[in-house]
């Protein structure tokens, strides 16, 4: 069997930061830093007070000096538990055999994991524990969808505020798939509320679209609805995708006319791509932050 394979590795600004969040609820809603001397990564907390990936660690406590820094985790030294494929049984045998770490895995002879595994499991967490994945790579498979999202402060938030950066998401997403020469039907409003929890919320258009005008309308009727649990909860991230991509040319219905809309797209996207993506924004975002985008992969 061939262990070759292509890796990538995708650099998340926040990510790191965001595990510990989640591992750890004293830390949610606080400024949490990843890193020793240098920042592997910062909460969106720590982010709003400035501090950024790369930073050295001592410009990161004058920014942000109550931010709560955590060593970064070593993947050897990483609970065998956390493992993909480690279900509540097998983490007890293992717990049982004093088998703790991703180490410790390591260090057992395959026999001996299936031995106490069993077959499957057993093999499986071998390769894991060696960072081998038999599995082949997939390649020239398009996405299934597009998306983007906008990372909120736990303050509150006016719907109108809400729409506006919706308004820009949609934008975002909606340009790509004409680059990409893709339309969808399927638009999903995504959610994170104030106590962490994600919820999604989708609609279905007729027919397959990428102009902004009416997944804009769609995304808007989804916000309005979730709003009176917005007041309620808070929401601390705000995210719109469009899926049921479709590859073919958009059929134009009869009778004939012109389509007003797509022809304002298509000048936004010319003005656009020849003098920058700000160089033509809507107006209730003048004045915004535009958020961070993070690099995107080939559509």
């Amino acid at each position: 069997m061939s262990y070759g394979a292509h890796i990538l590795h995708a650099d998340l600004d926040a990510f790191y930061a965001s595990v510990e969040q989640r591992d750890d609820p004293r830390l949610r809603g606080r400024p949490v830093i990843v890193g020793g001397g240098v920042v592997l990564a910062a909460s969106y907390e720590a982010k709003a007070r400035g501090v950024r990936s790369a930073m050295g660690g001592q410009q990161a406590r004058r920014l942000c000096p109550d931010a709560i820094v955590v060593p970064p985790r070593m993947s050897a030294y990483t609970q065998a538990s956390r493992l993909w494929g480690v279900g509540p049984v097998t983490a007890a045998k293992l717990r049982e055999r004093r088998i703790r770490t991703v180490a410790d895995v390591a260090r057992l002879g395959e026999a001996a994991l299936v031995s106490l595994l069993g077959a499957g499991a057993g093999r499986h967490l071998h390769a894991l524990a060696h960072n081998r994945d038999p599995r082949a790579v997939q390649v020239g498979r398009r996405r299934g969808s597009m998306g983007a999202q906008h990372a909120l402060g736990r303050t509150p938030h006016a719907p109108e505020e809400l729409d506006a950066i919706l308004a820009s998401l949609v934008d975002r997403v909606t340009r790509r798939m004409r680059a990409a020469g893709r339309s969808g039907r399927t638009v999903v409003l995504r959610l994170r509320f104030g106590d962490y929890t994600r919820v999604t919320r989708s609609h279905t258009v007729r027919k397959a679209t990428a102009d902004t005008t009416g997944l804009l309308a769609a995304a808007r009727t989804l916000l309005r609805a979730a709003l009176p649990e917005i007041e309620r909860r808070g929401v601390t991230l705000l995210g719109v995708s469009v899926g049921n991509l479709d590859d073919n040319p958009v059929q134009p219905e009869l009778p004939f006319q012109a389509d007003t809309g797509a022809d304002l797209d298509a000048a936004v996207d010319a003005v656009r791509d020849r003098f920058g993506s700000t160089a033509l924004t809507r107006a209730v975002l003048l004045g915004r932050a535009p958020g961070v985008e993070m690099p995107l992969l080939p559509d």
